[in-house]
């Protein structure tokens, strides 16, 4: 695809092309806030020999709710099931279970109104913790974009499960860097 649109730069499209984006179907997500700002707190050491993982969040206010908005994804879209998530300091990876069992068309990812698909939900919960920080007076905004992958197997599922689980840990070990934040 070209990358001018009337002689302009233009950002190429991030989306699996064909893939209709409502259907059912796991999927990995990255948010980051704007210009990487360590909005949701820092990382620190557990140094709890209960714990599996060396590193966790200290939230900031923003950062307990973009943990807690979350969690509540499935309230506001049934049709959604959660699983691995981490919050980290300047960005949010998650997998989210898309799973529309009324769904019987296939519709391929296209421009224009989005409803009950991955877009959707995105955009629900990047607007609930804005409008929390609005109201509530504190500084924040996401970037304007979001990374997303289709999960297309096992190995690649266990892959990105594991890489969510760690990635407090290999943030105090490589620092903040493009690495924590794609597999």
């Amino acid at each position: 695809m070209d990358d001018r649109f009337k002689n302009k730069f233009r950002i190429s499209p991030t989306r699996l092309t064909g893939w209709d984006y409502g259907s059912s179907g796991l999927y990995y997500i990255t948010i980051c806030t704007k210009d990487r700002v360590h909005y949701f707190g820092d990382i620190v050491s557990d140094n709890n020999p209960e714990t599996q993982n060396l590193a966790s969040l200290q939230g900031t206010p923003i950062g307990k709710i973009a943990h807690d908005n979350w969690l509540h994804i499935a309230n506001h879209f049934p049709f959604v099931e959660l699983d691995e998530f981490v919050v980290m300091p300047n960005h949010i990876h998650g997998i989210l279970y898309i799973n529309r069992e009324d769904k019987i068309d296939w519709q391929i990812n296209k421009f224009g109104s989005q409803s009950r698909n991955l877009a959707s939900i995105i955009r629900g919960y990047k607007a609930s913790v804005k409008t929390y920080a609005t109201t509530n007076n504190i500084e924040f905004a996401w970037q304007p974009r979001y990374y997303d992958r289709v999960i297309r197997n096992e190995k690649e599922y266990a892959n990105v499960r594991e890489y969510i689980f760690n990635n407090a840990d290999n943030w105090l070990l490589n620092g903040d860097n493009e690495d924590n934040l794609y597999p």
